[in-house]
């Protein structure tokens, strides 16, 4: 079996709060590799750092201590620690490398869906008319109806919203999708449609990093990693997603049984 290739390492991360003379140490020291291909999940209690690692891991925010080095297929293997770059080349780094899902949407309410997928991508890509066309595709891929490619996101039910929300974040083709509660603000049936189109993404090849708080969303994953106080306590390979345990129609019933008990076990372990 191939061994996997690293596409990006943070090493003696740390990132620190001030709020007067008091100081919030949120990650301590961190040491991290992210693999191409995976779907890694990170796990933990509220406050032990997920969302801030997150952030970090993306060029969304700076760590106080400690670097960020990618490893791009775009840059041809280079070593690209991004925890030196002034903020207009981090910038630059995010659009070329980065994608990001929120847990908010945040589209723009002026710009149809069309077009909140487009200004993300002529960031990167001069020519509109083969964007416009890649967007579509895009959509369509999500399941967005050509009907509703014109439509502001008033017009649009949640789960339509957090769809264009997601080809948005992959328009500009990104080494790695980082997703933050990707499904939070969404009900069971969005919820699992936001899902497969991630687990969707992810067999086609896309790099995905995602912090949840659910077991539904962390069966997604291969790789789980639980952190708690800012730093990592441990992880578990899952292997590749085999669908619902629950459903009895499942091909792969009994390794979606297997998967969800080990998972299970561990977060238990975690004391999750």
């Amino acid at each position: 079996m191939n061994e996997k290739k690293i596409i990006l390492t943070a090493r003696d991360l740390s990132k620190t709060f001030s709020n007067g003379s008091v100081q919030q140490h949120v990650l301590k020291n961190l040491n991290l590799s992210i693999y191409k291909g995976d779907f890694t999940v990170i796990m933990g209690n509220s406050g032990s750092g997920k969302s801030t690692l997150l952030y970090a891991l993306s060029g969304m925010d700076r760590p106080s201590m400690g670097t960020i080095t990618y490893y791009t297929d775009a840059d041809e293997g280079k070593e690209t620690d991004i925890s030196a770059f002034s903020n207009d080349r981090l910038a630059v780094f995010r659009r070329d490398h980065v994608g990001f899902v929120f847990q908010q949407n945040y589209l723009n309410d002026s710009m149809s869906a069309l077009d909140n997928v487009m200004v993300c991508g002529l960031l990167k890509n001069s020519d509109r008319k083969a964007l416009a066309q890649k967007a579509k595709d895009l959509l369509h891929h999500v399941e967005i109806d050509e009907a509703d490619y014109r439509k502001f996101p008033a017009q649009l039910s949640g789960g339509q919203q957090q769809r264009v929300a997601v080809v948005r974040g992959v328009i500009n083709s990104p080494e790695v999708l980082y997703a933050d509660e990707p499904t939070g603000a969404l009900n069971s049936q969005n919820t699992e449609n936001v899902l497969d189109i991630l687990s969707d993404l992810n067999n086609e090849g896309q790099s995905i990093v995602m912090v949840t708080h659910t077991i539904k969303a962390a069966e997604r994953g291969n790789r789980i990693i639980y952190l708690a106080d800012g730093v990592i306590s441990d992880e578990v390979e899952l292997g590749p997603y085999a669908g619902d345990y629950k459903d009895e129609h499942n091909p792969k019933l009994e390794e979606a049984r297997e998967r969800h008990a080990k998972l299970k076990n561990f977060l238990q372990d975690m004391g999750w």
